[in-house]
């Protein structure tokens, strides 16, 4: 997979600084950005219609029971489509038998009452209904007959034992790297992670990147024909390919938490499915047997980031800088957690990005105030940061923490050198972080033309309204 331009995935862990704590998201997310060429047509190769079943609920039964099929489906179809692909063997069958089980669920329970265990039953009826699909297909085409009846096998060979918690885990990581299978287009790795790990229907996975359903779509139909004609297998890679396949696994990781980094509802919901599936990598064992230090390094960093959530906005959705914020709200038990995976990361010696922006993040985090935070020791961390991911994103940043110590000429300098090589001739926050140093150096109409310049880059839209509502504000100020 190729890396996406790491301008456009990086956070800005001390630009939010001085403008917003929101900037994981502040710069569109490459991967399912539209692609020269693609239509938004809708694809007749497959239906990608999301669970909406619920609709079909008998008009009997109880709104409680209709909550709880959906919660359900919500929070177990990931772990349940994984234990069926590897029962089945095939991603679209073990999609197709799960949602016709949750359909089965809609008409059977209610007249008999929720199960002791869902989650079994509801893995059961999907392996039946899979077998049922293939015998259909026998009937129609007798090279599929033999495939049916080595299905019933190997299905039959499980029905006595219900998959254990730890058996579900292990297939939720398998899927995980066949969805991130680097033979896949990134824009594909994604949207299919997001769809058949993490349970998110198309219609939600393209509202939060600003694409159509039906060319999102379309990049999960190219994206299982990829698995279903390479043959990619399904499992976990070994210890000798697994830090170059990891590397894929993780951006993808990281840009779902990013799409995920605002006070939406929905984003809410990516960052926690982000947090889920860097939890799942910690039980993937690196050469040592140990935890990999950037699988810890990026669960540490996301947990530190969404740790302010609750701080980052007013109730009205306006933005709340960070030298602004309510640092009670701050959750602590994931920043506590957050800085013990950072420190276990540093000490292994063998950490990379992730754990060095976790580290800047949870300067932040120990820090009692904006005034109190050691700058210096940002700045360092930028540093190195720099070496070994060169960015004029890292740059910028690094550039802030050098105003907040050594004052804003130094930093306005930086940033106007790094404006002058046009690398962030777009980016928003370059301009709003040029506009604050001006404000506090009294040049005004500097600030102004640059706060005009972010407002003009960031687009009219929905999700953005609290950024340009800020930029407006510091526009008011100004006259």
């Amino acid at each position: 997979m190729q890396p996406a331009p790491q301008w456009m995935t990086e956070p800005c862990a001390v630009l939010v600084t001085i403008h917003f704590d929101c900037s994981l998201n502040a710069a569109p997310n490459p991967p399912l950005a539209r692609t020269r060429g693609e239509t938004t047509a809708h694809c007749g190769c497959v239906e990608l219609s999301p669970f909406a079943s619920l609709t079909g609920m008998p008009p009997n039964a109880p709104e409680d029971l209709s909550r709880t099929i959906e919660d359900l489906y919500r929070s177990e179809s990931g772990r349940i489509l994984a234990t069926l692909v590897r029962l089945i063997g095939d991603l679209d069958l073990a999609e197709e038998a799960m949602h016709e089980a949750f359909a089965a669920a809609l008409e059977t329970w209610p007249q008999t009452g929720l199960p002791d265990k869902p989650r079994p039953w509801l893995i059961s009826a999907g392996r039946f209904k899979a077998i049922d699909a293939m015998r259909r297909r026998g009937r129609l085409d007798a090279a599929q007959s033999d495939l049916a009846l080595q299905l019933e096998a190997r299905v039959n060979e499980t029905l006595q034992e219900a998959p254990q918690e730890e058996e579900m885990e292990d297939d939720r990581l398998r899927l995980i790297f066949t969805c991130c299978h680097p033979a896949l287009p990134s824009e594909g790795q994604v949207a299919l992670t997001l769809r058949e790990v993490c349970g998110l229907t198309t219609e939600e996975i393209a509202r939060a990147f600003l694409v159509t359903p039906s060319t999102l779509a379309q990049r999960i139909v190219r994206a299982k024909a990829v698995i279903r004609d390479k043959a990619i297998p399904y499992q976990v890679p070994v210890s000798q390919e697994l830090s170059e396949r990891l590397g894929a696994v993780l951006q993808v990781v990281y840009l779902v938490f990013n799409a995920g980094y605002s006070a939406e509802a929905t984003g809410a919901g990516l960052s926690r499915e982000a947090i889920r599936l860097g939890r799942l990598l910690l039980d993937v064992p690196g050469p040592d047997l140990l935890p990999e230090p950037e699988v810890m390094g990026l669960l540490g960093l996301m947990l530190l980031q969404e740790s302010r959530r609750a701080a980052r906005s007013s109730a009205e959705g306006d933005v709340i800088l960070l030298d602004r914020q309510d640092r009670s709200l701050w959750d602590r038990d994931q920043i506590a957690e957050g800085i013990a995976l950072t420190e276990r990361a540093l000490r292994s010696r063998r950490f990379g990005a992730y754990t060095l922006q976790a580290a800047i993040a949870a300067v932040h985090a120990e820090s009692s105030s904006a005034a109190s935070t050691d700058w210096r020791q940002i700045t360092l961390l930028y540093d190195r940061l720099i070496r070994i991911q060169p960015s004029p994103v890292v740059e910028l940043n690094r550039a802030v923490a050098i105003a907040m110590y050594a004052g804003p000429e130094q930093g306005l300098s930086l940033i106007d050198d790094l404006l002058a090589r046009e690398e962030l001739a777009d980016y928003p926050l370059a301009y709003s972080a040029r506009a604050d140093l001006c404000r506090r150096l009294g040049r005004v109409a500097e600030a102004r033309a640059a706060y005009e310049k972010a407002l003009v880059l960031i687009p009219d839209e929905a999700r953005q309204q609290p950024e340009r509502r800020f930029l407006l504000g510091r526009l008011e100020e100004l006259k």
